[in-house]
This record gives C-alpha cells, sequence and structure tokens, in this order.
C-alpha cells in the first residue's frame, strides 16, 4: 500500500469527488473576520447577488445553490445563532421569508419549499458565525437522476439572470 493510500489518499470508495477550490474564497471571506455575509452588503446588488433589503437583514442568491431560485435572509448584524437575533431582526427575518416565497412562487412557480437553518459547525453550517436562513423552492419531480446519481446539479439559469428575476419579482409582490 502507497503512502498515499494509507492517508486515505485515492482510495476507491464509490464516491466522486468534485474539487471546487474555488468555494474557499467564499468560505473564508474577505475582511470582516473572513465572513462574506459581512461583505456582502457593501456590494452593488447585482454583483453581491442580492434580491432586497431590508432595514435590519437582506435577502440574497445563493451562490451555491441546492436548487435554482435558492435564497438566503440573512441579518446585516454579524451573529451566530438564532436566539442571538433581537425581536425586530427575528421579526423582519420571519417577513421577509413570507415575501420571498410570494416572490419565489410568482417568478418560477415553485410548487413547495425549504425553509431552513443549520446552527453551527455540527449542524451543518458552512458559515456558522453568521446566521442566515435558507429557503430553497422546489418543483415536483426536481429530484432526478442527477443530483441522486450523478452528484450533479443542473440549474437552468446563470445566477446573475436568476436575481434580476427575483429582484423584479420581489417589486411585484
Amino acid at each position: 500500500m502507497s503512502a498515499q493510500e494509507q492517508d486515505g489518499v485515492g482510495i476507491a470508495d464509490a464516491f466522486a469527488r468534485l474539487y471546487t477550490p474555488h468555494r474557499m474564497a467564499y468560505i473564508k471571506g474577505k475582511g470582516n473576520a473572513g465572513c462574506p455575509f459581512c461583505d456582502i452588503p457593501a456590494l452593488a446588488d447585482e454583483d453581491g447577488l442580492v434580491v432586497a433589503r431590508g432595514d435590519l437583514a437582506y435577502v440574497v442568491l445563493n451562490l451555491y445553490p441546492y436548487n435554482a431560485g435558492h435564497l438566503m435572509l440573512v441579518p446585516f448584524r454579524h451573529v451566530p445563532a438564532y436566539d442571538d437575533l433581537t425581536s425586530a431582526e427575528a421579526a423582519e427575518i420571519a417577513a421577509l421569508t413570507q415575501r420571498a416565497l410570494r416572490a419565489l412562487r410568482h417568478a418560477t412557480g415553485a410548487q413547495g419549499f425549504n425553509i431552513g437553518m443549520n446552527l453551527g459547525v455540527v449542524g451543518g453550517a458552512g458559515i456558522a458565525e453568521h446566521l442566515h436562513q435558507h429557503v430553497v423552492p422546489r418543483w415536483g419531480g426536481d429530484t432526478n437522476f442527477m443530483p441522486v446519481v450523478g452528484h450533479t446539479r443542473v440549474l437552468p439559469q446563470l445566477l446573475p439572470d436568476t436575481r434580476a428575476l427575483l429582484a423584479a419579482a420581489w417589486v411585484e409582490v
């Protein structure tokens, strides 16, 4: 057995791996203690993929979506946990969530949704230090063989085009 195989590198284990080193810049962030969610509000909406802004939180398209139109609701304030939010922040995130559902239904005909937060590293949060809530639109049959067998997601539209579509729908709902 080679040194690589002993270290677990290159062992055939039935899992295909897609290496995405470009994601490290997103995960580590730049500035603001390495938090991309603190950097996004300083960008133009188009550059940051921001769909809408409230007084205490904003809505942004996920750069690495689980499904087309995957949004995240993020407080402007850098807080790690839901119970760290003020009542006003929690209320605004709830109101933005309702509007996100209406905008996604209007723009994309979404038939269902997954809504949730992964709190803490152990809870599955990729960026655990800044709370964010996911809103993932769903359609009948959207989980086909590509993600299940091919471990690949197929998105029908470029992210800037999706952002523009949802930002326009946001105004209409």
